[in-house]
Order: structure tokens, then sequence, then C-alpha cells
């Protein structure tokens, strides 16, 4: 039981994180095409919604990465057996 915790912590962690950042991107597009006067063209949202995506993924693994080394570091066993 112990040993799909994580696997399930992590699975609905990554699944609650993708459903929020889809429903962001898709927010900030739907205020841009509500904007009148000052129309943004589609190539545009979806270049910032993709650098957005791409900060938040590159953040991740740093943060991921650190943590490794954190662990290494302090000596910490993080073996699965």
């Amino acid at each position: 039981m112990m040993d799909w915790i994580p696997v399930v912590l992590i699975t609905f962690k990554a699944i609650v994180l993708g459903t929020g950042m889809f429903f962001a991107i898709k927010w900030h597009y739907d205020q841009g095409k509500k904007e009148t006067g000052k129309q943004r063209e589609k190539g545009a949202l979806l270049r910032a919604g993709s650098k957005a995506a791409a900060i938040f993924v590159l953040a991740l693994l740093g943060l991921g990465l650190f943590t490794y080394v954190l662990v290494r570091t302090v000596g910490l066993n993080m073996s699965m057996t």
C-alpha cells in the first residue's frame, strides 16, 4: 500500500497543476479576445502561453534538481526498497 502513495499523489498533483495551467491560459486567451479596439493576434497569445508553460516546466525541473542535490548532499536515503 505504501508503495503506491507517492505514485497516486504525484499523478494527482500533475493533473491538478495541468488543469490549472490550462484554465489559466484559456482565461487569459478569452480576456484577450474580449478587448475591443486592441485585438491581440492569436499567435501572440499562443506564444505567451507557451512561454509561461515553458518557464513553469523549467522552474519545476530546477526545483527537482535542487531537491535531488540537497538530498544527496545531506545524505538522506531515498531508495525505494
